[in-house]
């Protein structure tokens, strides 16, 4: 394994997600990494598998969903962090999978993505899919899942004796 340089961390705002960036901020401080966080936006009212039920958003709803996203988006990291890791937050609009896999494509220095091994509610991901999981079959560098064990605790530290 190389040096690690770039770290990604998609993030969906859930406590899940929050652990795992507190994770990648270690990771970085250890490495002297840089952070990339990705948020996507999911368009709630996208055509699926029932085209007859598809209405669509009231005007200027997704520009909505894109501001608040966006300055959720700012407030994951202080002012401190984003110039201690040369911090790019990014955000997108589509299918999260898809869009952090291209993103990753378009990132190529990208060195390793640490994300949650869960986010969304449990009906959500029967019926989208694990997005963890398609990023661990296709991401083109290597995926660190973090379980949320107590998003809240804080990691015991062991020392050799």
């Amino acid at each position: 394994m190389g040096a690690i340089h770039t770290i990604l961390v998609p993030t969906d705002f859930s406590p899940a997600s929050a652990h795992a960036l507190r994770y990648a901020r270690e990771l970085a401080d250890a490495f002297g990494a840089s952070l990339h966080v990705l948020h996507v936006v999911e368009n709630p009212f996208a055509p699926g598998a029932f085209m007859e039920m598809y209405t669509p958003p009231p005007g200027d709803y997704l520009a909505m969903l894109e501001t608040e996203a966006g300055k959720h988006l700012d407030s994951v990291l202080t002012e401190e962090e984003k110039v201690r890791y040369s911090a790019v937050l990014a955000l997108r609009i589509g299918t999260p999978a898809q869009q952090i896999l291209e993103y990753l494509q378009e990132h190529g220095a990208i060195d390793l993505v640490v994300m949650a091994t869960t986010g969304r509610g449990g009906v959500a991901r029967l019926m989208l899919g694990s997005v963890t999981d398609r990023l661990v079959r296709s991401a083109p560098c290597p995926v660190l899942t973090i379980h949320p064990h107590d998003p809240e605790q804080p990691r015991a530290r062991h020392r050799a004796a």
